[in-house]
């Protein structure tokens, strides 16, 4: 609606209307309505994967899978883990739990060992579905590591696994692999669903709240242990839809992505977002800039979902660059989680014909709290991630938990439909996060402007204090990588016995370019404020990562202050 007086406090509007449905709920309506409209489609004869299905086909799909989870014993509230990359069953599993009321655990196909450990015990997986293995990582053997008990199950169709690790545990079934000891096959488990009667599947149905947990997504934890966001069927249906709108897709549409499904930008504004809004998702299994841009070409996309290095991937793809593909149907870019340089907007205008929206979400918040606007210009798209959704209250606060006045720097804090329920199992973390007014506090810096466009700034353990002045990485990162040599940048503070704290720039240099510290310098020097400039520059190959890609920066400064320590 509007800023209050000059303080960063944004009253929300009101926007469409809340939707009391599940997901499930959604496509029994589209499958009624638009029928024979395509829904889902996967291109890849290369693999033996091609698939076209209506909205009444996914529907059927849809309950299949929900019948045969309720045939191995999935019941209401049971957690249920999908590890795989974006195969089509990944999606059906999705709505299906969403059908019997069962909670989705998502997996990140980068987890290992330990990882998955912490997953199957913290989560209280009950059944988790998962391919063999995927780029080296062997996933089949290491459940099989972490639950011996699985040499047991002579009859995977009828026995349950029985843990002493993982107590909750009481099914391991195979997607697309070949048959393993303990472990039932997918189409096995669909098959075993036949014996369910519908009838028992609508009793299901109708004991299904919208209120009710849909998923647990488990944050990165880079300063910790990992948490469970439990968010709700009424907060991501809902948060699609809203952001579907701010977007501009709809129905008509063909909405091309590879974003992994285990994050809600996949599962929550592809999956649900396309449905509710009545389009088509063309899905890749994974980014390959070379299969994307077929899939736009042949399917004559109308909206692409991508970061900006998958953008940079496609242009500089031989084939598009001697026009061999088409791509001048595309009307929306949808993007975000990182500054989108305006002269790669620009690009993507002028070569492939779509405006950008961009947009900042988190976990807790199902997942998008903004939304660019239509008319705001590249510059404001590139410097900002647009004003708040609708139904969506933001406030800018200091440490004692005033509000800020307008454009100044403070943490973010977001209240509505779409924050989450909680972590799942940590109470004292969601106390830490939600507080009594139930306002949940992001970490995000972030400033508002009079118009309610949000700039994010940093977090907040990541800024330092240099002289006693406030710095904040994100704005030097931003700034290092309008650089046309500077692929991606980084930076933290380190101490320093003079002024308190110093910077340090992690630089990548782009393909094919060259840069030496002189040169950073330089730049630095003639564009920002003193206090801004980064001590310390180091150039780097790659950046140490999270399973869900986010930069360990701790890892970056430790490594600097060994460097200074050795002298």
């Amino acid at each position: 609606m509007a800023i209050q007086g000059n303080l960063s406090i944004w009253t929300a509007d009101p926007g469409p209307a809340l939707l009391a449905e599940t997901i499930a709920h959604v496509i029994d309506r589209q499958a009624r309505d638009l029928r024979d409209r395509e829904a889902l489609v996967y291109r890849y004869p290369e693999e033996g994967i091609e698939l076209r299905l209506t909205y009444r086909d996914l529907q059927a799909r849809m309950d299949a899978v929900a019948r045969g989870l309720m045939a191995i014993g999935v019941g209401a509230g049971d957690k249920v883990a999908v590890l795989a990359i974006n195969y089509p069953e990944w999606i059906f599993l999705e709505l299906a739990l969403a059908r019997i009321g069962a909670v989705l655990v998502t997996v990140n196909t980068n987890y290992r060992r330990d990882e998955l450990a912490y997953l199957l015990a913290q989560a209280d997986v009950h059944t988790i579905v998962l391919m063999p293995a995927h780029r080296g990582n062997p996933y089949a053997d290491t459940l099989r590591d972490l639950v011996p008990e699985l040499d047991r199950v002579r009859d995977p169709a009828q026995d349950v696994v029985e843990s002493a690790r993982f107590p909750a545990l009481r099914r391991a079934v195979l997607l697309r692999g070949a048959p393993s000891t303990g472990m039932l096959a997918y189409d096995d488990m669909v098959a075993l669903g036949e014996s369910i009667p519908q009838a028992a599947l609508a009793a299901r149905f109708a004991g299904v709240d919208h209120r009710a947990p849909s998923q647990i997504q488990f944050t990165s934890g880079t300063t910790g242990a990992p948490k469970g966001a439990m968010v709700t069927h009424h907060g991501t249906v809902n948060n699609a839809n809203i952001f579907a709108e701010r977007a501009g897709f709809g129905a008509g549409d063909r909405f091309v992505s590879a974003m992994p499904l285990f994050h809600t930008a996949g599962d929550v504004l592809e999956v649900m977002g396309v449905l509710i809004r009545g389009a088509t998702l063309v899905k890749a299994l994974q980014f390959d800039p070379r299969k994307m841009l077929e899939l736009i070409h042949h399917e004559r996309a109308t909206v692409f979902f991508g970061a900006p290095a998958m953008m940079i991937a496609m242009l500089a793809d031989p084939d598009f660059v001697a026009g061999r593909f088409d791509a001048s149907h595309l009307r929306i870019l949808i993007t975000g989680g990182t500054p989108i340089p305006v002269p790669l907007m620009e690009r993507m205008k002028r070569e492939m014909g779509c405006d950008p929206v961009i947009g900042f979400g988190m976990t807790e918040a199902s997942p998008m709290v903004t939304g660019t606007l239509a008319t705001d210009s590249f510059e404001l798209r590139s410097a900002t991630v647009g004003p708040p959704l609708p139904h969506t209250e933001v406030k800018i606060v200091d440490r004692d938990g005033a509000i800020v006045p307008v454009d100044q720097p403070g943490e973010l804090c977001i209240r509505g439909y779409l924050v989450m329920q909680g972590y799942y199992r940590m109470p004292e973390r969601t106390a830490e996060t939600i507080d009594k007014e139930g306002w949940l506090h992001s970490g995000d810096l972030a400033t508002l402007a009079a118009t309610g466009h949000l700039r994010i700034v940093g977090r907040i353990k990541d800024m330092y204090i240099r002289g006693g002045e406030n710095v904040y990485p994100t704005e030097v990162e931003n700034f290092l990588m309008r650089h046309p040599d500077i692929r991606q940048a980084q930076v933290v503070g380190v101490p320093d016995t003079r002024m308190g704290e110093e910077g340090a720039a992690f630089i990548q240099v782009a393909e094919g370019r060259t840069l030496d510290a002189d040169a950073v310098e330089a730049y630095c020097r003639a564009n920002i404020g003193r206090h801004k400039l980064p001590k310390y520059i180091r150039f780097v190959d790659d950046f140490p990562v999270t399973p869900s890609g986010k930069v360990k920066k701790y890892e970056l400064r430790a490594r600097l202050l060994a460097e200074l320590q050795r002298g």
